[in-house]
């Protein structure tokens, strides 16, 4: 199963995802290369801007369509 297959089955869970999380799960290192991905094939990914102690990071998620 590649990373885009694993990513994509977490966030059907309804669960979203940051880049360490996407890290210590799947050994994904680029999570928004990934994401873009997805999004080129069809799927609606999108992201939070998160603010957490002085340090800014995207959550993705899926969305509903």
């Amino acid at each position: 199963m590649t990373q885009n297959d694993q990513i994509l089955d977490y966030l059907k869970l309804g669960k979203s995802l940051t880049s360490l999380e996407a890290l210590n799960a799947f050994g994904c290192l680029r999570l928004a290369s990934r994401v873009n991905e997805l999004h080129k094939q069809g799927y609606n990914i999108v992201s939070d801007r998160v603010k957490d102690n002085g340090k800014t990071y995207s959550r993705y998620y899926l969305a509903c369509k």
